[in-house]
């Protein structure tokens, strides 16, 4: 008895892209083309009603994105494995769409026959990852995690994140405007940015700042 084809959607905001993947998979007897979605809504949507087996899944999509699409589908309990296909392996692409459940991590120059292994693969719910970004995941999980912020440090990146100025900051803690400064090189640094703002949005990221209530 032949084996049930991969049922199989694709999420990819360039109609060329989609039809070329299209043209792929339905090539194959394997692999059952079930739908296509221009954005991540739009793949929720589909992934709720078509049920594949399989998303091929975008990041960067106007509207709702591929890593926001990912999550809404983990926190749906929606059973189909994602298959993130994109052109991005920096971890800041990575990690988020991991993070948020994606099976496995693939590059859109990636040849025909890995891509159709790695979707059999995702099917069966193992982890697939292109080498590149493998790579990046191993060199994130050898560097070591940012050292915690100090309470002066937190201090200052709290009236720094409220909106002072350096010396305002200085002034509101009774210290010098390069004291300041110091310390706001050393949050850089534990931090892994490079300027206030950035510094800011990591410490929410990282919830070592929490935001104000109503």
């Amino acid at each position: 008895m032949p084996e049930t084809p991969i049922r199989l959607l694709i999420a990819d905001d360039h109609p060329v892209v989609r039809d070329g993947l299209s043209s792929m998979f339905a090539r194959d007897p394997g692999f059952e083309v079930v739908g296509e979605a221009t954005d991540g809504a739009e793949a929720v949507r589909l992934a709720e009603s078509l049920r594949p087996d399989v998303v091929l899944m975008d990041l960067r999509m106007p509207g709702t994105d591929g890593v926001t699409a990912i999550g809404e589908l983990a926190e749906r309990g929606n059973p189909a494995r994602v298959l993130v296909l994109t052109t991005y392996d920096a971890d800041t692409h990575v990690l988020p769409a991991i993070e948020a459940g994606a099976t496995g991590y693939l590059l859109k120059d990636a040849p025909r026959d890995e891509l159709l292994r790695a979707v059999r693969a995702a099917a069966r719910g193992e982890a697939v990852l292109a080498p590149s970004v493998a790579a990046t995941l191993m060199d994130r999980m050898r560097t070591p995690a940012p050292g915690p912020l100090s309470e002066r440090e937190l201090e200052v990146l709290r009236l720094v994140a409220a909106g002072n100025t350096n010396r305002e900051a200085a002034a509101g803690l009774f210290i010098t405007e390069a004291t300041v400064k110091s310390h706001l090189l050393n949050i850089y640094g534990k931090l892994g940015v490079g300027d206030r703002a950035a510094a800011v949005a990591e410490a929410f990221h990282l919830r070592l700042l929490k935001p104000k209530g109503p």
